[in-house]
């Protein structure tokens, strides 16, 4: 028996993803045109889902980008939207709004090429990062446990999500591919003898942005 279920949408691609910087709270990017087709798309999907099977709770971070993907499920699946700060992703510090190429060139590598290193000034480390956003995961886990919940999130978030449901040690090398509008799906299953386990049900599902790629390559 499935009992709680995390549905994670990536955010719709963002002008920040396409000018290649790093998109953090003072940027303020939004969803491109192409962002807005790949969360309408989703919406639709998952609203299809939500006749038959309804989804409790929807949750998003404060970034517009979040905002945005999140507004256009809020209203597809008529659920109320709450904001949780602490799904706003990694904090930048000094790397919000430069490009991605001179960060990493500064910092040797990426947030995860040295996870216990800021990768500017005033950043988070990697590690510390999932540490405190795998902390408020589990705290809404344990918020909604028996219930189908929805969040609009950041590629990170699904990051943090593997992490802690598999328990992938900190500073771990390997990563995850999440495309812009794409689906995730953990269930939590109960089966007759009591016994419980996390099984990851879907990753970076795209199925539904298929005539969207077919397109951009016509």
């Amino acid at each position: 028996m499935i009992t709680t279920e995390l549905i994670f949408v990536r955010h719709g691609e963002a002008q920040c993803n396409v000018d290649g910087v790093v998109g953090g709270p003072r940027t303020f990017t939004g969803l491109t045109n192409l962002g807005y087709d790949q969360v309408e798309r989703t919406a639709a999907r998952l609203a299809a889902e939500h006749q038959q099977h309804r989804f409790t709770a929807l949750y998003a971070g404060p970034r517009i980008r979040l905002r945005q993907t999140a507004e256009i499920l809020s209203q597809s699946l008529k659920i109320p939207l709450r904001t949780e700060a602490g799904l706003d992703g990694p904090v930048h510090g000094a790397a919000d709004g430069k490009p991605w190429t001179e960060v990493k060139d500064a910092a040797d590598g990426g947030p995860h090429a040295h996870p216990d290193t800021p990768w500017a000034e005033g950043s988070d480390t990697w590690n510390g990062y999932l540490q405190r956003a795998g902390s408020l995961l589990q705290e809404l886990i344990a918020r909604h446990e028996g219930d189908r919940v929805l969040f609009a999130a950041h590629g990170e978030t699904v990051i943090v999500a593997h992490t802690l449901l598999l328990q992938i040690p900190l500073g771990a090398p390997a990563g995850f591919t999440i495309s812009h509008g794409s689906i995730t799906r953990w269930q939590h299953h109960l089966n007759r003898l009591g016994q419980r386990r996390w099984v990851l049900d879907r990753h970076n599902d795209t199925a539904h942005l298929a005539a969207l790629s077919a397109k951009a390559t016509s």
